[in-house]
């Protein structure tokens, strides 16, 4: 019998997440612990991880973190670890979480796929402060931005080295190439069905 997550308050939550060895996502209430990465998986993370800080850099008010800071998005209670995080609100400066981000990046895993398509996006759109989100695939050269336009979010499928994401916190334009930059990408790696990027 599969055992049952964790309840815990969301300040129940983030008073044994300190003393924890191992991360966990917390969502409405229930704690899921968080796998270890594998090497593209980090690689992608470092590439993505400068070119956004060195752009931050560029405005006094914004600051961008890896995977170990949190996301706090009120709206679900809930709590998520993105790989990659920006936020230029100069009132944003809890210590243990960011409320309102303007970027989040979720480097596809295996076991994380279906909930950073589903869930997490759902959830992020929430977020008022949200610009963009970015779904990037280790196993092969693609990459999913959702961006909040007008209208409401929009959603863009990526897939040539010379395709670009244009992101507007930080101000930034990257190429599929340089966010691969120096990534072995397996052969043989199947197409994804259609309705699997449904917007």
């Amino acid at each position: 019998m599969k055992p049952k997550p964790l309840q815990l308050s969301a300040a129940q939550y983030l008073e044994w997440e300190a003393r924890s060895r191992v991360k966990h996502e917390y969502v409405d209430g229930e704690v899921y612990a968080m796998s270890g990465a594998s090497r593209r998986h980090n690689l992608l993370v470092t590439n993505l991880l400068r070119r956004a800080a060195n752009a931050a850099a560029e405005h006094r008010n914004c600051q961008v973190f890896g995977s170990g800071m949190r996301i706090h998005v009120e709206a679900r209670n809930s709590f998520y670890y993105p790989d990659v995080s920006a936020c230029c609100d100069p009132h944003d400066r809890d210590e243990l979480y960011v409320k309102n981000p303007c970027l989040i990046v979720e480097v596809l895993s295996p076991s994380t796929a279906s909930v950073d398509r589903r869930e997490k996006r759902t959830s992020y759109a929430t977020l008022i402060s949200l610009r963009e989100y970015i779904i990037v695939e280790q196993d092969r050269m693609r990459v999913e931005l959702y961006r909040r336009e007008s209208r409401g979010w929009e959603g863009y499928i990526l897939s040539q080295s010379d395709d670009f994401v244009e992101l507007s916190c930080p101000v930034l334009r990257l190429t599929l190439g340089e966010i691969y930059e120096g990534i072995d990408l397996p052969s043989g790696v199947a197409e994804p069905e259609p309705e699997e990027y449904a917007v």
